[in-house]
């Protein structure tokens, strides 16, 4: 049973690679033929038309240029925009935005290079004489007020 779980995934896996690793289609360069196989939803008539509207206006400068062909709008271009291209670049829907401004640094005022550590120090400690003190004996010795009895012995 593990064995034919392993086969279908391998075929599975195979299967989606082929799928996911298709090649883009250059509208610029592609015969009516390889649009009409390789676009989903283009058949023979609609790629009839892209070759017809480029060789009388010159190569499509974007992606979207494809509108001002007949039969090619809204929804059919929203489903082949991920599939074509215009030049040897992707389309510039499917390259994500460069920011105008680069990002602000995570930390603002982080050192570009890390500091030297500096030699261990002694701890700062109150100057004291050489001799130790004693500690302080009362002047009078306490005594107590009442003097302790004896414990009885039996």
């Amino acid at each position: 049973m593990k064995f034919l779980t392993h086969v279908v995934l391998a075929v599975a896996l195979a299967f989606f690679s082929v799928v996911s690793f298709a090649q883009m289609i250059n509208v610029n360069t592609a015969t009516a033929e390889e649009m009409d196989k390789g676009l989903k939803g283009i058949g023979p008539v609609k790629a009839a038309e892209i070759v017809k509207y480029r060789e009388a206006n010159g190569p499509f400068k974007s992606v979207e240029d494809l509108e001002k062909v007949t039969g090619i709008k809204g929804k059919t271009l929203d489903a082949i925009k991920p599939m074509i291209t215009v030049g040897d670049m992707p389309t510039a829907s499917t390259v994500p935005a460069v920011p105008a401004t680069p990002a602000a640094p995570a930390v603002p005022s982080m050192p570009t290079t890390p500091a030297m550590p500096t030699a261990p120090t002694m701890p700062v400690t109150p100057a004291t004489s050489a001799v130790p003190t004693t500690p302080a004996m009362p002047a009078t010795p306490v005594v107590p007020a009442v003097p302790a009895t004896p414990a009885k012995q039996p």
